[in-house]
């Protein structure tokens, strides 16, 4: 590895080992994906990353530098074959000039919505109810992932939705509220609005962060890509773990928010995964910045 200025030319030796190592870690969530999707085997907490997150397998196992990034060797030159790469006298590197006004204009949406969000105080009162939300007053045909049973009976479950605030920030979580939950949520959040409520306490703001990172797709480093999805992954985990589905099954005991403890329990969660996702999200912004 070399650099010249902020440009880093790396080997092809170096960048072929950086391409290994990337492929050989996101292959640990993948290929038991895709396993399951060959039987045609559902998973209530691990399909979430790959069907709401439309980013397939196949993309997220593929290595991209990063701009800034020389690519020296003749077998660079199969980067060729997306259009945003070009041959240099350094080597073959991403153009940011080669991003389209529509995506240009995205990249400073994004970067004002994550700017707002390193200054935005983080809120940690929701306790995870927005899951709850997602099942109030279903019949049991109509509950997602109906496969697996719910903790508690339908009127009790019920009583626990009404019996504590409901606080969600996120729209892309409010929106698959039932009807009759939606009024019970203090705030109203539509599309237009999320650049007003999203904060970085909130953990699907901070799943969306893998979202982001590979909207940004091939600019942003496939290592970040991987950093974001880890993050959000381990975020899923804790957002059905605090559902009222029952997953002993699978091996995620629940976090019981209708007490006290259990509520204590999960702002200890999201608390972490929030400090987890400041270093990703700055370094999207600065991306964003690179970009723009």
């Amino acid at each position: 590895m070399t650099s010249t200025g902020e440009l880093i030319v790396l080997s092809e030796a170096d960048w072929s080992a950086c391409q290994e190592k990337h492929a050989a870690r996101v292959r640990r969530w993948t290929d038991p994906h895709q396993a399951r999707a060959s039987r045609g085997e559902k998973h209530p907490v691990y399909d979430f990353l790959f069907n709401y997150y439309a980013f397939r397998p196949a993309w997220l196992r593929r290595w991209h530098p990063g701009p800034d990034v020389a690519l020296a060797g003749p077998a660079a030159h199969a980067f060729l074959r997306w259009p945003e790469y070009r041959m240099t006298a350094e080597g073959v590197r991403l153009d940011p000039c080669a991003l389209p006004a529509g995506r240009r204009a995205f990249v400073a949406w994004l970067r004002d919505l994550l700017a707002t969000m390193q200054e935005r105080p983080a809120f940690f009162g929701c306790h995870g109810l927005h899951e709850w939300a997602m099942v109030y007053r279903q019949t049991p045909e109509e509950v997602r992932h109906n496969a697996w049973p719910l903790r508690f009976p339908p009127d009790e479950l019920a009583r626990i939705v009404e019996g504590a605030p409901i606080r969600c920030t996120h729209f892309d979580a409010f929106r698959f509220f039932t009807a009759p939950a939606r009024p019970l949520n203090r705030l109203q959040p539509d599309r237009a609005t999320v650049p007003q409520h999203e904060q970085r306490g909130c953990l699907h703001a901070n799943m969306d962060l893998y979202k982001w990172a590979f909207k940004l797709a091939p600019f942003t480093p496939a290592e970040l890509i991987a950093d974001c999805f880890e993050l959000a992954r381990d975020i899923r985990e804790l957002d059905m773990r605090a559902s009222p589905y029952d997953l002993r099954a699978l091996g995620f005991p629940p976090i019981a928010i209708e007490s006290s403890e259990g509520r204590a329990d999960y702002e200890a969660h999201q608390r972490a995964f929030a400090a987890r996702g400041e270093p990703l999200r700055a370094r999207l912004l600065a991306l964003c910045e690179r970009l723009g």
